[in-house]
């Protein structure tokens, strides 16, 4: 068995490490069999835009709705930045309502579908419908938006109670939007 120097194999994986940052390697698709079949894209419709949405959830401190007594961290609404595989910003994710907008001014809200758990301490993953568009542009003929790979995001550990009531918590989160158009 022929070794390689030293050198050489540091200079290889150095090469390697680069081309993964610039993207050349950093793109991977989800295959859906490996999804739960709730968040699962129907057939018919193919990936356009893999994106990484970093930023934050808020949450407030409210009265459980018909629970009077009773208190919950109520989703509010996210905040963060859509970026590609290769780490540049292409749009942002907020609301409400939720709303996904390419850096080109196009955007697109949608309807949501379904959700299956993610590992604990995790927001769930999601499969949502989206509306028409509104501008031209890279969020134009989405038909749906996969929330995948989340990292953070649940409500606040912190108790909601009446003595904190109205209080907003901000949590960091992470998660792959994987967007759609129909074939």
């Amino acid at each position: 068995m022929k070794r390689i120097p030293f050198a050489v194999a540091t200079a290889a994986a150095a090469a390697l490490l680069s081309a993964c940052a610039s993207g050349g390697m950093m793109s991977r698709s989800y295959d859906q069999s490996m999804l739960p079949a709730t968040v699962q894209v129907p057939a018919g419709n193919r990936v356009v835009l893999e994106t990484v949405g970093i930023g934050e959830i808020t949450y407030e401190c409210r009265v459980k709705a018909n629970m009077a007594g009773e208190y919950e961290w109520f989703f509010v609404g996210p905040d963060a930045r859509l970026m590609d595989r290769s780490g540049k910003q292409v749009g942002r994710y907020y609301g409400p309502p939720a709303t996904w907008e390419a850096m080109d001014g196009s955007k697109v809200t949608a309807t949501q579908l379904a959700v299956a758990p993610a590992s604990t301490g995790n927001i769930p993953m999601q499969l949502v419908k989206a509306n028409p568009a509104m501008g031209n542009g890279a969020m134009t003929g989405t038909t749906y938006i996969q929330r995948v790979a989340t990292q953070g995001g649940v409500a606040p550990a912190m108790a909601c109670t009446g003595s904190n009531l109205g209080t907003k918590g901000i949590v960091k989160y992470q998660a792959d939007y994987i967007f759609y158009r129909a074939m």
